[in-house]
């Protein structure tokens, strides 16, 4: 039985270790490209953001489309809502992606509505 916890501390470790070397790759990436980080970023500011895209959702709201994407850049998470929209192309889970526009809070989340956006390779 203790083999078996050994072996899952072992992993846990791991898996926490690559988590945070992806965290600071990402925080290294978003200094170099001179944008703002998400937790450093005021409220109601206009910024400049960089970082992957977690999740890709369609929620319409108030019977419009809307399309979600969470930002992460290491630091913190954003959602990213494009009102009007279905799809983007090219904004997809796993894809690096620098937004504009201006922070606001809903419901106790941070988001930022229709940012204009430059996809990353």
């Amino acid at each position: 039985m203790s083999d078996v916890k050994g072996r899952f501390r072992r992993s846990l470790s791991r898996w926490a270790s690559s988590a945070d070397l992806e965290a600071e790759e990402l925080r290294s990436d978003t200094e170099r490209a001179g944008c703002c980080m998400i937790a450093d970023a005021a409220d109601r500011d206009r910024v400049e953001l960089q970082g992957n895209l977690r999740t890709v959702t369609l929620r319409p709201r108030g019977g419009v489309p809307a399309l979600e994407a969470e930002l992460y850049d290491g630091s913190g998470v954003i959602t990213l809502i494009w009102l009007g929209r279905r799809r983007i192309a090219g904004v997809e889970p796993g894809r690096s992606v620098k937004v504009v526009g201006r922070i606001g809070v809903q419901d106790r989340v941070r988001v930022m509505y229709n940012p204009r956006y430059e996809l990353r390779s």
